[in-house]
């Protein structure tokens, strides 16, 4: 009879059990989140039964859910009743400074259906966002305007930390600059507030201006510090700056379509200008997990996109006619910026 040796005997099938397993407990976040399991928590403490009568689900499922919820850390129990963690209490409660609904609301809505597509992905080397398909991945996020507001609040939450580290780089050099794909111009604000000699604006799809003048009507500043010009930068001219700025842009898009960008960047410069680009880098060889998640969150979700490295952005820089830089910035987290001067 065979004996098993101790290295094979040692074996189980938990860590593979276990990545299944964590699957199920992201959608048990989601669905607490669309339920507003955390939001009514926040109001009051409650048993799985006064929660599921006051939400109107069922009982044995919303007993499941909460006692799931406080496996993961994100509820905790007394007296029988449930309340939140400090971390939902901050993030996952709705009308938050913090919240973090608007991107779980993207995850629910569009990742995750592009990811249940990955192995089709895999064996194409196609999208499943349909909008991207079609030409743009961001057509479809942005034709719901609340949905929009959701989403921008948590990547404005989630960016505040490159907008400050970058805010203060030493702009003095400059007097103008552009984001282009700025959203509803959060990072064009920070920076423009930290260096006031510079005049700031945002280029971005023009369904998002109205995004923008909220925010900035939120922001406070009368005449707002920044501007906004409403087009699409695969077909329109970019505005005349010192600098553009393209901060989690290329990773969207194919490499032809990044050097396409850059081209458009340098035919817009002032001669002397520069272009800024941020993103985590995170390709290679043997890129982190962080950056093997980006990469294939691109390859369902974007028109060609993928993480690459700081040396790739460099042939491409030089390709379209600058001549680029690695430049180390304090406080800029998984980000990597990149600047290609004019000459």
């Amino acid at each position: 009879m065979a004996v098993e040796s101790p290295e094979h005997a040692a074996v189980n099938p938990g860590p593979i059990m276990g990545l299944v397993l964590g699957s199920w407990q992201a959608h048990m976040l989601l669905a607490a989140v669309e339920h507003n399991v955390f939001t009514e928590l926040s109001k009051q403490a409650a048993t799985s039964h006064e929660l599921a009568e006051r939400i109107g689900l069922v009982q044995l499922g919303t007993h499941d859910l909460l006692s799931g919820l406080s496996h993961l850390g994100l509820l905790q129990t007394r007296d029988g009743k449930f309340t939140n963690s400090a971390v939902a209490e901050q993030f996952l409660v709705r009308g938050r400074p913090e919240y973090l609904g608007g991107y779980l609301h993207f995850c629910r809505q569009e990742l995750n259906p592009a990811w249940g597509g990955l192995a089709e992905s895999l064996r194409t080397g196609k999208p499943q966002n349909q909008a991207a398909v079609a030409g743009n991945p961001y057509d479809s996020l942005y034709a719901d305007a609340e949905a929009t507001d959701g989403f921008l609040d948590s990547m404005d939450l989630l960016n505040t930390p490159i907008s400050v580290a970058l805010s203060r780089f030493d702009w003095s050099g400059y007097t103008s600059f552009v984001d282009v794909g700025g959203a509803r111009g959060n990072f064009a604000h920070q920076v423009v507030t930290h260096n006031p000699h510079l005049k700031g604006a945002v280029f971005d799809l023009p369904p998002l201006e109205p995004a923008f003048e909220r925010h900035m009507d939120r922001l406070g500043g009368t005449p707002s510090p920044v501007t906004f010009h409403g087009g699409d930068f695969f077909k329109d001219d970019l505005p005349t700056a010192d600098v553009l700025v393209f901060g989690h842009v290329l990773h969207n898009w194919g490499v032809e379509d990044r050097i396409t960008l850059l081209k458009r960047a340098y035919d817009a410069l002032e001669p002397g200008g520069s272009v800024f680009v941020y993103d985590p880098m995170a390709g290679g060889e043997q890129p982190a997990m962080h950056g093997a998640l980006a990469g294939l969150t691109m390859l369902v979700w974007s028109r060609g996109g993928h993480e690459y490295t700081a040396d790739d952005l460099h042939g491409w820089l030089r390709e379209a006619g600058f001549w680029p830089e690695t430049v180390k910035v304090a406080d800029l987290n998984d980000d990597v910026l990149v600047i290609g001067r004019k000459p």
